[in-house]
């Protein structure tokens, strides 16, 4: 492995005062060491999407974060079916109870951009579900599992 730093290039670009201050806040406020760091990360984020957009076959990892409430057992026993009917695209799911009722849920998927869009918009059909939210990214995991030749 290399222990040379990545090659970077230099960006300069002019942003509305506002803008500019709120940049700044968000630098401070997360302890961020520069500008660039959090400019970066917004970038990757607007990429991955992007590929969602413009290439529905491209492969891509990430999470779908769900909130909802109401009937539990119901609501979970519907959430459970969809992510079955997409047993190659949901890796993991995690749960958690919240308050007032609520739950939070979180799948761990990897699939074509077009199948995770299309599990979310199912995922987003189930009465109860009050928030949902898919963050990709287009590095994927390794082969969970690969049978050996014999």
């Amino acid at each position: 492995m290399s222990s040379e730093p990545p090659s970077l290039a230099r960006l300069s670009m002019s942003l509305p005062a506002e803008l500019f201050r709120q940049l700044d806040m968000m630098v401070e406020e997360r302890e961020l060491p520069s500008r660039s760091q959090l400019i970066a990360e917004l970038i990757r984020h607007a990429l991955a999407e992007h590929e969602a957009l413009i290439r529905p076959d491209e492969m891509l990892a990430g999470t779908i974060t769900l909130v909802y409430r109401g009937d539990r057992g119901r609501v979970r026993h519907q959430l459970a079916q969809m992510q079955a009917d997409y047993l190659k695209e949901v890796i993991s799911a995690q749960h958690v109870f919240l308050e007032d009722d609520q739950s939070l849920e979180v799948l761990l998927v990897q699939g074509p951009a077009v199948r995770l869009k299309t599990l979310c918009d199912a995922l987003r059909r189930v009465r109860g579900v009050q928030q949902l939210q898919l963050v990709t990214t287009t590095a994927l995991l390794p082969p969970l599992y690969e049978q050996e030749a014999e």
